[in-house]
């Protein structure tokens, strides 16, 4: 047996003993506390000394914040497979990734049957944990379509729904001795989790090679399963037998295990508080020193190894193996790919995605990508409609993780947002100093997609665009040059990046000034859409008379199978005057028959809030948009007659103008300063051809312009209707001196060639 170079994980296995119930919750905060990696508990669920795991372990996760937790390990017998894999998968959502999930086939069976289940034959409690494993995974599998079948004797699942998926890739360590046991770890488990104490001399050396063998015969590479060691034993001055002596004596002990053995966790079986921190502060240093050191003598690689399955999903043309060492790159056969390749509306298959963590991480990821075959992504949050934010065979760059929203200066209101976080978790984050930013109608949209294309919100004709407030970016270019940009230092990057951000760099964080936004009044109105023209323009002449202080939103179903269409306008007053808010949406709710309404007073959070991002869209969105710069009965009819169609299932419009269009066109590359609103429409089939043949008879020929975040059609006339002139010349110069290879070619590209 060989190294496998797994990255060295430390921990304790504690007791779940409840006569002090707070003794091994104060032991597990003490082994984060002291540096050490992981927590794990026995599981006994018939042993009524204990406190029950699952429990316990919910509760320290609740206590810490970095170590890891698992079960060591726990009782399949007592433990349904289907409710511990959503168990599991929840508690990893709310720890920020840090469950693993230790699985053992039981072996008390005279308690167990006493807790009300059946007796197995040994044979019959493995057959039972490798269905267990299979329900497992199959509930985690979100990538996968329609209801789940999985059939087994002992465990199935009849039509289960998947889901959730880990926010981690949880890893499954099977407690394993005897030869059958070892096949199924060989065969399906990401760990071997033993007991050293339950080891004859020779036992680890022919477990491994009963792993081995059966992880070949399964098509797996044997570096895949993790090989883990529960240890024991006593610190004392005098030297003894194994881990019996001076702390330097463990550390020669388990630096062994390491190379000889190919051990990478080392799980440290004790309640007392003395031997963790010798452990941790006199062993674990040590040891990691040492591996690490024979390991780079010995040019033995270090981190995750991906299966033969895996790896035959590869994409020819990029560079896998090369991807910088500081950046997290997850590949389409690794478990993790299902939460990332798509976005909110387009279900895509990049090739692989990268996910730095940090400015210089993005240069590095953003080097590599460029030397890549296909496509460049770039994604924040993922909500673009457009799906851009995605691709089928090449790179994406996802800057998810850049999410810090941090206040720069209070009296000024200028606040620094990662471009990876969402417009709700921001609200949220302002909400107590009674600061807001007009950003969209949806918590889940990021940063960085919104504030370098304009930033149509709900606080809108109040306040304006979302670019009409930034202050600063710090963008990474082309060539991998990192710039803070603002009015003084290169303002025409700064200029173009307020509405064309997406083709000129990788916006990493955006400075913006807040506005103090009191409790706003959110409204909800549901009407009968019957006479959409009627309606559409009624609604359209109130919100154009209407104080700055009402933004709307107007949204337009279809009906059809006997369904009359309905209309559902969100609509904002931007401040806490109630009385002067009521009389606004009074006059609103006369745009048509009212079927509901609903209003409250709430801080702007409660409009657009954080919400959880589960992105697994389908089908390419087919959809069209543009800026009508006032509603006339014959625009009116003619969209009433689009939603009729049958082409458009859904049609938006957007209350745009206010205070936006106080701004002169030639400040920011969103030059469409005079338009009163957005109209947006999108397929109800899956032809493109439908839509744009309706759209461009009825609605196009009313329009003057385009927000881009909203069309998908890619035809190049649309490039001026987003940047006309002369915004387009500038910013095909800002493309000559930024990215003159056109590197940023995705997102309404321009292209610096003309």
């Amino acid at each position: 047996m060989t190294d496998h170079g797994h990255e060295l994980q430390l921990g304790t296995f504690l007791t779940p003993q409840n006569a002090d119930p707070q003794a091994p919750v104060d032991l597990a905060v003490l082994t984060e506390q002291a540096g050490l990696d992981l927590v794990t508990f026995q599981d006994h669920p018939y042993q009524p000394s204990f406190l029950d795991t699952w429990t316990l372990l919910s509760w320290v996760a609740a206590r810490t914040e970095r170590v890891h937790l698992a079960g060591n390990v726990l009782n399949v017998p007592l433990r349904p497979p289907a409710v511990l894999a959503r168990a599991a998968a929840s508690l990893d959502l709310l720890s920020g990734g840090r469950v693993e999930l230790g699985l053992g086939a039981g072996a008390f069976w005279d308690a167990i049957e006493g807790m009300g289940m059946p007796r197995l034959t040994p044979g019959q409690a493995v057959d039972a944990l490798d269905e267990a494993i299979d329900v497992i995974r199959a509930l985690w599998d979100t990538d996968g379509r329609g209801p789940l079948r999985v059939g087994g004797k002992h465990h199935r699942l009849v039509g289960a729904k998947r889901g959730p998926a880990p926010a981690h890739d949880i890893g499954i360590w099977v407690g394993a001795y005897k030869p059958r046991m070892l096949r199924l770890v060989g065969r399906k488990a990401d760990g071997w989790l033993p007991s050293l104490g339950y080891l004859q001399p020779g036992d680890l050396a022919r477990g491994n090679a009963a792993i081995d063998e059966a992880a070949t015969a399964a098509g797996r590479d044997p570096r895949e399963i993790r090989r883990l060691l529960n240890i024991s034993g006593t610190f004392r001055p005098a030297p003894g037998d194994g881990l019996d002596g001076p702390p330097e004596q463990w550390v020669d002990e388990l630096v062994r295990y390491a190379l000889e053995d190919g051990i990478g966790t080392f799980v440290l079986g004790t309640d007392d508080p003395g031997t963790i921190r010798t452990f941790a502060e006199r062993v674990a240093p040590a040891v990691r020193d040492q591996v690490a050191a024979a390991r780079a003598s010995s040019g033995t690689a270090v981190g995750a190894v991906r299966s033969p399955v895996a790896l035959a999903k590869r994409v020819d043309g990029i560079a896998y193996d090369a991807v910088p060492a500081d950046v997290t790159a997850v590949e389409p056969g690794d478990r993790a790919y299902a939460g990332l390749r798509s976005t909110y509306m387009r279900r895509g298959a990049p090739g692989v995605v990268l996910l730095p963590r940090t400015t210089p991480q993005v240069v590095d990821a953003l080097g590599w990508a460029r030397e890549q075959r296909g496509p460049l992504a770039v994604r924040s949050g993922g909500h673009g409609i457009s799906g851009r934010s995605t691709n089928d065979g090449g790179v994406l760059l996802d800057v998810g993780a850049l999410d810090a929203v941090t206040v720069v200066d209070e009296a000024a209101r200028r606040v620094r947002l990662g471009a990876g976080a969402t417009w709700g978790a921001v609200a949220a984050a302002l909400a107590p100093r009674g600061w807001a930013i007009s950003s969209g109608d949806y918590g889940g949209v990021g940063v960085g997609g919104l504030a370098t294309t304009g930033g149509i919100g709900l606080l809108g004709r109040s306040y304006g665009l979302t670019i009409d407030h930034v202050v600063a970016y710090e963008v990474v270019t082309a060539d991998g040059t990192v710039h803070v940009v603002d009015a003084q230092r290169e303002p025409e990057l700064f200029w173009g990046l307020r509405g064309a951000g997406g083709n000129l760099g990788v916006v990493t964080w955006v400075e913006i000034e807040a506005a103090e936004v009191p409790d706003v009044v959110s409204a909800t109105m549901t009407f009968d859409a019957t006479d959409t023209a009627g309606l559409v323009e009624r609604w359209a002449r109130t919100v154009r008379d209407a104080p700055r202080q009402l933004t709307s939103f107007l949204h337009l179903q279809a009906g059809g199978g006997g369904r009359q269409p309905l209309a559902q306008a969100m609509s904002v007053w931007a401040d806490d005057d109630t009385t002067s808010a009521i009389a606004a949406l009074e006059e609103l709710l006369g745009a048509g028959p009212v079927l509901d309404q609903r209003a409250t007073l709430t801080p702007y959070s409660g409009v657009v809030g954080p919400v959880a991002k589960h992105h697994d869209g389908g089908a390419p969105p087919v959809s069209r948009s543009g800026l009508l710069p006032t509603m006339t009965p014959a625009v009116a009819a003619d969209l009433g007659a689009l939603l009729g169609s049958g082409e458009a299932m859904l049609v938006q419009l957007r209350a745009t103008g206010g205070a936006g269009n106080d701004v002169a066109p030639d400040a920011t590359a969103y030059a469409h300063r005079h338009q009163e609103l957005v109209v947006s429409a999108f397929a109800g089939r899956g032809s493109r051809s439908g839509l744009d043949g309706a759209w461009d008879r009825l609605a196009h020929p009313h329009l003057d312009g385009l927000y881009l975040s909203f069309e998908t059609d890619p035809r190049p006339e649309r490039l001026l209707e987003a940047f006309p002139q002369p915004t387009l010349d500038r910013l095909r110069a800002l493309k000559r001196t930024y990215d003159p290879d056109h590197v940023f070619d995705q997102n309404f590209p321009i292209d610096p060639r003309g």
